[in-house]
């Protein structure tokens, strides 16, 4: 297969993006963390909303390619190679943010000389090593056996429970945060249905992206299927969202607070878009068949369930931070540049407030840059493995056609 000029227009331009991250990560090294908007008071901001973002997007790849060996559901097979790639590629991503977000990363290997196992940290950090081997194993051996070898359906079996427990460990990190009101005991399973649904939504996203480039065929039975089970997935993550509010709201509850910041507060854009258009609209959409056989309908939903799981993430993770652990003098200090170089008390405040700066945006752009540009050498390599027994067997046929006759 020739390389189509919009494929190199697209390297070049995820290339100067990732390298603009690269020189914007390297500021961040060498000037710390208080170039971001991050601070004491809040002391998590958007890497770790994009880290809670790209594994559920993981997750959801791993979970549907898993699910076609393990319930031998034959229509699934054929989009198991480009779905264990999006996997590999977003947990990738996924690790990275975490490490930018350590902001001292030459000191990371502490962790392994002295490990804290009652840690949640800890925890996330060993599934998520154990699931992107899984991930390499099921790449290796579905390009040199195939989908319906015996290493695939033994790897999948380990993956599907390891695609559930890597999202559910992330979501321990943040139930198990007593001093935060809104982190609850059904975290676990909003942050796995939020996987499915999104990391669906950009499986489908992905698969239509691959059929109009041509690199692989993508038949209009299986898009409406899984465009049924997206339906599906955003009815799940819809009732277990309705669950955690109105506990919430239940007269005497104790969520009252994080619910009005959610519901009228800073972060009540954030949590009614994700309401809105990422659960009601796609759902109203995609529950007519009719709806589901139109490829811009099913591209238009799958859109707005990412972008509505990305508000999620940062109405969850930020909420809790708008009320601070403890009240009172001296207070939080807000640990940002400004504040380390101001005069008298300017540097202490009760609150804390948080938007990201530049450095974060840029840093953001270049690593998603990466994994797309990484996603595109990946499948543009092993599609074409996984196509070309194909073609020679049609050319073979073709030449035994021809002497044939």
């Amino acid at each position: 297969m020739q390389t189509s000029s919009k494929y190199k227009a697209a390297l070049g331009v995820l290339g100067v993006l990732t390298v603009a991250g690269v020189a914007a990560w390297i500021y961040q090294l060498m000037n710390g963390l208080g170039v971001t908007g991050m601070s004491n008071g809040t002391s998590w901001g958007l890497y770790i909303t994009m880290f809670m973002l790209f594994v559920g997007l993981s997750a959801g790849g791993l979970i549907v390619a898993s699910s076609a060996s393990v319930f031998h559901i034959e229509k699934f097979k054929a989009v198991s190679l480009p779905a264990i790639i999006l996997s590999t590629v977003c947990i990738c991503c996924a690790g990275l943010f975490v490490l930018i977000d350590l902001g001292g990363i030459q000191r990371v290997w502490l962790m392994f000389i002295g490990p804290n196992f009652l840690s949640p940290l800890l925890w996330d950090v060993c599934v998520i090593t154990i699931y992107l081997v899984l991930n390499i194993l099921y790449l290796v051996f579905m390009t040199k056996y195939g989908v319906e070898s015996h290493q695939v359906a033994v790897t999948s079996r380990f993956a599907l429970p390891a695609a559930i427990l890597v999202h559910s460990v992330t979501a321990w990190i943040f139930g198990l945060q007593v001093a935060k009101e809104w982190y609850t005991a059904i975290m676990a399973p909003i942050f796995v249905a939020s996987a499915m649904d999104s990391g669906l939504a950009l499986l489908l996203i992905v698969l239509v992206a691959l059929n109009a480039a041509g690199w692989l065929k993508f038949s209009r039975d299986l898009m409406q299927s899984l465009a049924g089970l997206l339906a599906t997935c955003i009815a799940v993550d819809a009732f277990f969202i309705g669950c955690e509010v109105l506990t919430m709201a239940y007269p005497g509850a104790s969520g009252a607070e994080a619910l009005a910041i959610m519901g009228a507060g800073a972060t009540a854009p954030f949590f009614w878009f994700e309401i809105i258009g990422g659960l009601v609209v796609p759902f109203c959409v995609l529950v007519f068949a009719k709806n589901r056989a139109n490829t811009g309908l099913v591209v238009f939903s799958s859109v707005l369930v990412v972008l509505g799981v990305l508000c999620k993430r940062i109405w969850l993770l930020l909420t809790s931070f708008v009320v601070p652990n403890v009240y009172g003098a001296p207070g939080i200090p807000s640990g940002s540049s400004a504040a380390a170089h101001a005069s008298g008390t300017g540097m202490w405040a009760v609150t804390s407030s948080y938007a990201p700066t530049w450095t974060e945006l840029v840093i953001v752009v270049g690593v998603v840059s990466l994994g797309a540009l990484a996603f595109l050498v990946m499948a543009r390599k092993l599609l074409d493995v996984k196509a070309a027994p194909a073609e020679a067997k049609a050319a073979d046929d073709a030449a035994v056609a021809g002497s044939a006759a």
